[in-house]
């Protein structure tokens, strides 16, 4: 049986959208049979960081009119499938949330990893989107605001039954003002599960022609280095490093000089 996990914040901002591609994609990278489904149904991105900007089926349609969810899924790099929310404000006002946790129950048998997309904050669709899960990662920035609202919504994933398995910690840009790695699982009373460093790379990827996860279109930066070792711990193998052939080891000699 495969993992439901909600990704989700207390606070919008955080990098949720950006986390959940990334770790998803890291994840069939890894190998595991992986789906990341867009549950912001009123603030939708996910899909645009996979160029999905304008998929004929999406989330909306399975929860309005109850499309198969099979219908709404596209395919990614390396075999991770996608399933975005409407960009319209029409379909939104249609789309009952409470649907998803069938949707998402009937999905646990096909893949290895489920990862929802969770609208920020703890109201009403937030809640219907974590309640849909089983288990949830909490992502927040290490300031203070964003820990206070992480810790919302780590209460509120305990009040519907789903269970906190960790924190990531992103955007981390080394400030003396941010709060430690320690100071956070402290604070949370949760595990870092790693975190992943202010990386222009990561913010590149939403400006390209063709839009992709920096794990899937620049595998050697910090950002992709740091979403594949998460992976490789929720997927319980090991990242190995990639060897270097003689070549990229004269090149990088010249680079030098």
């Amino acid at each position: 049986m495969g993992r439901l996990i909600s990704i989700a914040s207390g606070k919008g901002g955080v990098g949720k959208t950006t986390v959940t591609a990334n770790l998803g994609t890291a994840l069939a990278k890894l190998g595991k049979k992986t789906l990341v489904i867009d549950a912001d149904i009123a603030m939708a991105n996910l899909g645009m960081l996979f160029g999905l900007h304008s998929a004929p089926i999406t989330l909306h349609d399975v929860l309005i009119e109850n499309i198969d969810i099979h219908d709404a899924m596209y395919d990614g790099p390396f075999g991770l499938k996608i399933v975005p929310s409407g960009l319209t404000l029409s379909s939104y006002r249609k789309a009952d949330p409470d649907k998803l946790r069938g949707v998402l129950r009937s999905l646990e048998d096909e893949f290895d990893f489920v990862l929802v997309d969770v609208p920020a904050g703890v109201d009403v669709s937030a809640r219907a989107a974590v309640g849909s899960t089983k288990e949830v990662i909490i992502v927040t920035t290490p300031d203070p605001a964003a820990l206070a609202d992480a810790m919302k919504m780590r209460m509120t994933a305990e009040q519907l039954g789903v269970s906190p398995i960790g924190a990531i910690v992103n955007m981390r840009r080394k400030e003396s003002w941010e709060a430690k790695t320690r100071e956070i699982e402290r604070f949370l009373e949760l595990r870092v599960l790693g975190e992943i460093p202010e990386d222009p790379e990561v913010r590149r990827s939403w400006y390209l022609k063709h839009p992709l996860p920096v794990v899937a279109r620049k595998e050697s930066s910090p950002a992709a280095k740091a979403f594949l070792a998460i992976a490789s711990k929720l997927a319980g193998t090991k990242v190995r490093p990639k060897k270097r052939s003689f070549l990229d080891s004269l090149l990088s000699v010249f680079r030098r000089r």
